[in-house]
């Protein structure tokens, strides 16, 4: 009798847990156009679709909030629907100008928010930038670097051995730059990862990259450095690159929060002006390196980097080629007549529009960098970036005049692709090596 009542309860409890099972799933936002490019003509009608689904199978029954609009605007239709088993499709646009038109969706559940988005292009190859050209930007920025040649490079170097590998040595370096305020120089901090040598003499290849926006710590990009490149990867702070993080997370919390924005109503004590001309005194240092072949020295970055590699490659000659991923502060004047500027948006605060802040952003644009670039380059975002409007991206592309490569990844936000970074680095390493942009 007792063994019965011992089977029976092993049998309750063993049907109480199945009962107590709970299948845990993330929700999928699926926004999909008509058209396999993302791509349309002006005035032409699309459509976007959008799918939720829990475990790959159609949910139903779930307040579906949408809004769409030409992207980084206020939006021109928000609507609350019903999900169905059945996608819906609603028409959307069309748009009459050059740009992107932008559908994001979003559901709320058990007090989460589950969202996607897709954005269409309108003839994006015609985009035209709005900011304006100074007579005197050459002028400007020669009196620039006039001013940092003056300047000793003095590098110091500090081997990381917790850093290299086998193949490549990495140090932490700093050289000086130009200063701001009542200092006449600065210092310039990165990693430097150099390939051991396997020859007497051996010389390699040289690769600068520069940093998207905010304030971090660095280890160097060895990777790049083991396919045969010397890579130097810096900040822009004036600070060391290897602190305990604390310390970044405290500047960007405090002193360094908005630092985009510093003294933009003067161009000679603007924030990027040390910047950008420490970005050059970087391929000072980089090209008296011993290891250095003399000969095939680039540029990459993404964001704020993907501006900081267009500008270097319009301003210094030493250059063979660049890579610029989704590149910010371009046409950042473009919201000033209802169009999407670049990161970091500067002028989408009315209160930031004066005479002062306008003209001073343009002698930093990247667009008016764009139209000096004479070096091949590979150029990469994705139409969904949300962080650096693609309209803003193709305003600067468009006005290249040498000879240049778009990698699109359409649903891609503020970020590459595995697909799109290996291609890049490919192409990175053919030019330098093998002297070849492909």
């Amino acid at each position: 009798m007792k063994r019965k009542i011992y089977c029976f309860f092993l049998v309750i409890l063993s049907v109480s847990g199945v009962r107590a099972q709970e299948n845990l799933g993330t929700y999928q936002i699926r926004v999909s156009l008509d058209r396999a490019n993302w791509v349309y003509e002006l005035n032409e009608p699309m459509k976007f679709t959008f799918a939720v689904t829990l475990n790959n199978t159609p949910v139903a029954g779930l307040p579906l909030k949408y809004s769409c609009g030409p992207e980084a605007m206020p939006p021109l239709v928000e609507r609350t629907v019903t999900t169905t088993i059945e996608p819906l499709t609603i028409s959307g646009g069309p748009m009459k100008e050059p740009g992107f038109y932008r559908c994001i969706a979003s559901v709320e559940k058990d007090g989460r928010t589950y969202r996607g988005l897709a954005t269409a292009g309108y003839r994006p190859d015609l985009i035209k930038p709005v900011v304006a050209e100074p007579k005197d930007f050459d002028a400007f920025w020669d009196s620039g670097k006039a001013q940092l040649s003056t300047i000793p490079l003095e590098p110091k170097l500090e081997l990381m051995p917790g850093l290299g590998t086998s193949k490549v040595d990495v140090y932490h370096v700093s050289f000086q730059n130009v200063g701001t305020g009542f200092s006449r120089v600065s210092r310039i901090y990165g990693m430097l990862a150099v390939p051991k040598s396997t020859a007497p003499n051996q010389k390699f290849p040289a690769l600068l990259r520069v940093p998207g926006a905010g304030v971090r710590p660095y280890t160097g990009q060895v990777a790049m450095a083991e396919r045969g490149i010397i890579t130097l990867e810096i900040g822009i702070h004036g600070m060391p690159v290897n602190l305990p993080q604390q310390v970044y997370d405290d500047l960007r919390a405090g002193s360094l929060n908005r630092y985009m924005f510093y003294n933009l109503d003067d161009r000679e004590a603007y924030y990027y002006r040390r910047v950008f001309l420490g970005c050059l005194r970087a391929n000072d240092f980089l090209t008296s390196l011993p290891q250095y072949d003399g000969k095939n020295l680039a540029v990459t970055g993404g964001s704020q980097g993907g501006a900081l590699a267009i500008m270097v490659a319009a301003l210094d000659s030493r250059l063979k080629g660049l890579s610029a991923s989704y590149p910010a502060i371009s046409d950042t004047s473009a919201f000033t007549v209802n169009r999407a500027g670049g990161w970091p948006a500067t002028f989408r605060d009315q209160k930031m529009r004066t005479k002062e802040k306008i003209e001073t952003a343009s002698y930093y644009d990247t667009v008016n960098f764009a139209r000096r670039v004479k070096v091949p380059g590979i150029y990469s975002w994705g139409f969904n970036d949300e962080v650096v409007p693609p309209t803003s991206s193709h305003a600067a592309y468009n006005v290249i005049s040498a000879q240049k490569t778009l990698l699109l990844g359409l649903e891609m936000g503020h970020a590459n692709s595995v697909e799109q970074t290996e291609r890049i680095n490919d192409w990175i390493v053919n030019l330098l090596k093998e002297g070849k942009a492909k």
